[in-house]
Order: C-alpha cells, then structure tokens, then sequence
C-alpha cells in the first residue's frame, strides 16, 4: 500500500502524508475505513512509531482523517477534500498559464499542452 523512496530527499513522515492524500482522493481508501495502526504500519515499513505518528497527525490536521479514542484513526469523508485539491490545482495550472504567456507561449500552445499534444 505504501512504499517509501529513501533517495527522495523530503522526510518519510511527508512521503507517507503524500501517500495516504493520494490514496483517499482517489477512492481507494472509503471514507470511514479504519488505517493501519501506527504500530503495524510502523513495523511494515520497518521506521519507528513516531514518524508513523507525526504523518497521521498531518493527516487528521488536514481533514483527511479522523481518530476515535480507543479505537484508532479513519478515513474521513473525501468530497470536500477533492473539492479543495481541484482548486488548488486550477489554482497553479492559472498560475503556470500566466507564466507562460510571460515568456511568450501562446494560447494555441498552452491549449496543445494541455490536451497532450507537444
């Protein structure tokens, strides 16, 4: 499920938030569902516990899960999450546009890029 990329220069703890993120939003953990327990997912992965915890904690600040005392943490609802990483993709996609034309792309070009075509 997670797999870590020890030459990637970003902490594990960012790596495995990365991770879930990606994972929730796309439907392949249901909301609800009950994550790993830090202990067995620390062990899994072979890192210690408070990485494992730290990540989680990012997650539950971000609204991506939520813990339920004696009992662990869940996947929380993700339709707002989409929602809110739409944005802030149309967001940098505006940006780079921007950018673009800056240097002189013109909007034929940037139409081509986005359509896959080079």
């Amino acid at each position: 499920m997670i797999v870590l990329d020890l030459k990637d220069s970003r902490p594990l703890y960012e790596q495995i938030v990365e991770r879930f993120q990606h994972l929730i939003l796309c439907g392949v953990l249901p909301e609800d569902e009950k994550m790993p327990s830090v202990r067995n997912l620390a062990m899994e992965l072979s890192i210690n516990p408070n990485t494992i915890q730290k990540a989680y904690g990012e997650l539950e600040r971000n609204g991506f899960i939520y813990s339920v005392k004696g009992r662990g943490n869940f996947v929380a609802g993700n339709h707002g999450l989409k929602e809110a990483k739409k944005e802030e993709i149309k967001t940098q996609i505006l940006a780079l546009v921007k950018e673009g034309e800056g240097i002189g792309l013109t909007k034929d070009e940037i139409v081509e890029l986005l359509q896959g075509k080079e």
